[in-house]
């Protein structure tokens, strides 16, 4: 197919039941490939981390978001913005820690498990959206800020909600950059 010269190019989007499917059908071969749960876990990870690397400029890009000044900040703007954007969900957001460099996302509702109701037993250890702190972690990376990024709680585990969990790596003070001398 041919586009016509000078005809916008169109934005397409999938549906999120299509997204969820698939996804659920990606995690579903990653269990038959690996025995080990740290080995889906750990391929998730890697998959979502080069989603995020890539996702970062679309979000920039659509968003037109000012720069963050403080962690808090961005994980407002992780929470209220990229969350709602991609996933259509909204997250609260804690600080987990005094320094203010600890936070959670919680979410009420994941998108991701709409058509899974529990994890098989033999699975206990698979963090099923872990690609969802690959992505996290890979945008905040390429946009300077090293982070880890785990899941502290999940539904799917039998928790109350689902919690990610961000530690932004280093102080804000590190992050400042020295103009010329």
């Amino acid at each position: 197919m041919s586009r016509s010269p000078g005809r916008k190019q169109e934005n397409h989007k999938i549906s999120r039941e299509l997204f969820v499917l698939t996804y659920g059908a990606l995690v579903a071969q990653l269990c038959k490939e690996y025995e080990k749960d740290e080995d889906v876990n750990a391929c998730l990870d890697r998959m979502g981390y080069s989603i995020g690397i890539r996702l970062i400029d679309d979000f920039l890009a659509r968003s037109a978001v000012k720069k963050c000044r403080s962690y808090s900040e961005t994980a407002d703007m992780i929470a209220q913005v990229a969350f709602k954007m991609y996933l259509g969900v909204t997250p609260s957001v804690s600080c987990n820690s005094v320094t203010g460099n600890e936070f959670s996302l919680i979410l009420d509702k994941n998108p991701l498990v709409d058509f899974v109701e529990e994890l098989p037993a033999e699975r206990a250890s698979l963090c099923y959206c872990n690609l969802l702190c690959g992505v996290i972690r890979g945008a905040l990376e390429m946009v300077h800020l090293a982070a880890e990024v785990s899941f502290l709680q999940d539904r799917l585990k039998g928790d109350a909600v689902t919690e990610i969990g961000i530690t932004f790596l280093r102080k804000p003070e590190d992050r400042r950059h020295r103009r010329n001398k």
